[in-house]
């Protein structure tokens, strides 16, 4: 498929913040426990459908990446900013990161036994999520797992809604609306979890994490 039109800006946006970003952000889960048992129910389910390889599509710094590797998943990160690349090359000698696109991955199909999306699907604009989707259920094995992390729309009936990010222009998904464009792709939802904000939280958004399973073949 084509690559997204907004991608070299949030590839500049990311590059040009990769140091700071790295610093503040790589302990992220230590307060985190709903997503840490998500991640650790993926993390099983990859490994009970059969393994193989896990994705971690825009990986930043590679923490999640590293953090996925520490439960036993093969997992490499995938981002598109060389300098976060760079910083998750630096931080995790010996795993695998590569500059590239979710749009367009270097990969062939149905090789994967797991995708993870962590707050990296809020920079697709709304008209190519679909296609996105697309890529991801593309590389996934029949049988193997995604799991999506993003913030929630304020009504599930809206799709999608704008909201001030601070590095790059990010989208907030209606979960009813995420897990339906995943149904027309074959990947159907395992299970998701709403997390409330806390009251320190910059934005008092929900948060969404969804697991969803992409149909064996029969």
């Amino acid at each position: 498929m084509t690559e997204l039109d907004s991608l070299p800006g949030i590839r500049a946006a990311y590059d040009a913040v990769a140091v700071r970003y790295a610093q503040q952000f790589t302990d992220t889960l230590r307060d985190r426990p709903v997503e840490r048992a998500l991640l650790a129910a993926f993390a099983e389910s990859v490994r009970a459908g059969g393994g193989g390889e896990v994705a971690d599509l825009g990986c930043g710094p590679g923490h999640i990446t590293a953090h996925l590797r520490e439960s036993g998943l093969r997992a490499f990160g995938v981002d598109a900013s060389p300098a976060m690349v760079e910083l998750a090359r630096r931080a995790n000698p010996g795993v695998r990161f590569e500059v590239g696109s979710m749009a367009a991955l270097d990969l062939a199909d149905g090789v994967l036994g797991g995708v993870l999306s962590r707050a990296s699907l809020i920079h697709v604009p709304p008209p190519g999520l679909p296609a996105v989707l697309a890529e991801f259920a593309r590389v996934l094995a029949p049988g193997g797992r995604l799991l999506i992390g993003c913030l929630a729309t304020d009504d599930p009936a809206v799709p999608t809604q704008p909201y001030d990010h601070s590095v790059a222009t990010a989208y907030r998904l209606s979960p009813d609306h995420l897990a339906g464009l995943l149904r027309g792709i074959g990947v159907h939802e395992v299970a998701r979890v709403l997390c409330e904000p806390k009251p320190t939280d910059k934005r008092q958004f929900k948060e969404l994490l969804l697991l969803a399973a992409k149909e064996p073949v029969h």
